[in-house]
């Protein structure tokens, strides 16, 4: 289930394709995708540091799907949010009941009726991604899936977009700071769970956009085709 595309230019697992032959969904893969949306629940996780345009590309993929869009930062406890705004790196402790609490928010949606979430988290490490990965077997469908798009930008990058925001917390020393407690998606995951999409976002957002939402169709129609099958 994991896209890649590979050109020469680029490293590995990098989403980076521009051209519309080669990421366009031809009109069967448009027909299994809807059936997917239909089919089943698909959670979908933005994840990446900050800066790399999370919140921007989950509304735009909630909005496409009509999937329920959760903030993550939202569900952050003002402690926690304290601490960012000071600088002071998040711990592995501060974290645990968020991951849990967003993981939940999502499977909620799902039995509530909506077809499908999407939820922006930081997902820095393997563990953090792991905790919601388990949203699947809360979900009463049994066809649920979970899927990472994994927002990739160099330090500048994200530097620089989010010297660009107004108001928010998160400074430029966090943004370091995350960068170092990254744990970009291993081979573990990308090879044997399978579940993983890589998006270079060191483009313009509205390209960013076009690359996840045409890989994000992919995967939905792999999902359809797996579950017709099964």
């Amino acid at each position: 289930m994991l896209q890649t595309f590979e050109p020469t230019h680029q490293p590995p697992l990098l989403y980076t394709s521009t051209s519309s032959s080669a990421v366009a969904p031809t009109q069967e893969t448009r027909n299994i995708n809807t059936m997917a949306v239909a089919s089943h629940h698909n959670i979908l996780i933005v994840t990446g540091p900050a800066g790399s345009g999370k919140s921007t590309v989950a509304m735009e993929l909630a909005k496409k799907y009509g999937f329920k869009y959760i903030e993550g930062d939202d569900f952050h406890p003002q402690a926690n949010i304290d601490k960012m705004a000071h600088g002071i790196p998040l711990t592995d402790a501060d974290r645990w009941d968020w991951l849990i609490l967003l993981r939940d928010q999502a499977v909620t949606a799902c039995r509530q009726g909506a077809k499908g979430a999407v939820v922006t988290c930081s997902a820095l490490k393997k563990k953090y991604r792991d905790v919601i990965r388990t949203a699947r077997f809360y979900d009463d469908d049994p066809n649920a899936s979970v899927h990472f798009i994994y927002l990739h930008a160099n330090m500048e990058t994200l530097l620089a977009r989010v010297k660009a925001r107004q108001g928010h917390y998160m400074k430029d020393d966090m943004v370091i700071s995350q960068l170092k407690a990254l744990e970009k998606p291993d081979a573990d995951e990308i090879e044997r769970i399978r579940d993983v999409i890589t998006i270079d976002v060191s483009c313009s957002m509205q390209e960013v956009i076009k690359r996840a939402s045409n890989a994000v169709d992919e995967v939905l129609a792999e999902d359809a085709a797996t579950s017709q099958g099964s």
